[in-house]
Parts: structure tokens; sequence; C-alpha cells
């Protein structure tokens, strides 16, 4: 996947994303499932760089999901997001500029259409709790992000494709009663 810088999205600040059009032969076979479907389209944001190469390296191991771009701040993130059309936007709640949480509500209003997953070392009830009344369909904590994180992605896949990641539309309500 070409590497391309972009401007327009961020007032001139240079914004690292991989681009690649969708095609039907951009069509996976899942070796769980058998099931033949499109890849998921993450854009990762985090202001922190060792873990958004963390991130890269560890969803890159996952033939189903691609890292399309990423962002270091909340309002680049939804410039980007406008652009690129992830399906799965992986936001972490402190961020400069415009924190992860008014970035989550301003993409649920500017790009409908993309799932946020809240990655967030915060994971008070109060933290869960705004980002899921922000939009977010997930809620992952970091220091226990190893087994969580790929789920969640493909969870919130589901919710904007469709497919064999499982019913998604009580996601929030069941989030809320597991963290109880």
């Amino acid at each position: 996947m070409p590497l391309r810088l972009l401007t327009e999205a961020s007032g001139g600040t240079e914004v690292a994303a991989r681009t690649r059009r969708r095609h039907d032969s951009d069509q996976i076979a899942r070796r769980d499932t058998g099931c033949v479907m499109e890849p998921i389209q993450v854009l990762l944001v985090d202001d922190e760089p060792t873990v958004l190469r963390g991130l890269r390296m560890r969803l890159g191991l996952e033939a189903d999901i691609w890292v399309v771009g990423e962002a270091t701040d909340g309002a680049t993130a939804v410039d980007l997001a406008s652009l690129l059309s992830p399906d799965v936007v992986l936001m972490d709640v402190n961020l400069p500029v415009a924190d992860g949480i008014t970035a989550t509500r301003e993409l649920a209003a500017r790009v409908p259409q993309a799932a946020v997953v809240i990655l967030s070392l915060h994971d008070d009830q109060r933290t869960i709790d705004r980002a899921l009344a922000a939009g977010a369909v997930a809620f992952v904590a970091k220091q226990q992000m190893d087994g969580d994180l790929v789920g969640a992605i493909r969870m919130a896949a589901q919710r904007t494709k469709g497919g064999a990641w499982g019913n998604t539309t009580d996601q929030p309500e069941r989030m809320k009663k597991e963290q109880e």
C-alpha cells in the first residue's frame, strides 16, 4: 500500500495516510470461518508515536485489518476520517487540539459510517460513559488491549459493514453491564 502525505486534511499539517481504492479483488477469506469479506479499514488516533507504531505493527499481523491512516490529534482525526472513510477509528481519549471524546462526537455527526473504538489508559466508569454517550461503539483499556483490541475492531466493523462478526446493536449496553 503506498504511503502518501495528506495536507488538506489538517489545515497544512502533513499527515501520513495509507490509501487504497476498494476493488472486488480486495476481498479476503478468513481462515477461521471461511467467510469472504472486504478488509476492515482502520484509522489510528494517538498522540504517542510509539503507541501508533505498536498498534500499526500489531494490526499488521491481521490479514483482515488494514491501517489506512494515522492522526495525532482529535481535529486531524475528524478531517482525515472525512477524507478516508475508514470502517473503524481507533481513538485515544487524551489528545491535543480536540480530545478523543470531542472528536468521537464530531465523527458521529460528520462521518457516521465510521465506528469509533476508544482505546485509553483511563478506564474509569465516568470515561467509559462519556465515550459511549459521544457515540463510541466499544471501549478498550490500554492495559487490557492485548486480547480485546482485535475483537473490538472486528465487532465495530460489523456495525458498518455487516458480516460474520456478530451482533453489535446492544454492545454499549453490554459494555456498561460488564463494567458494573
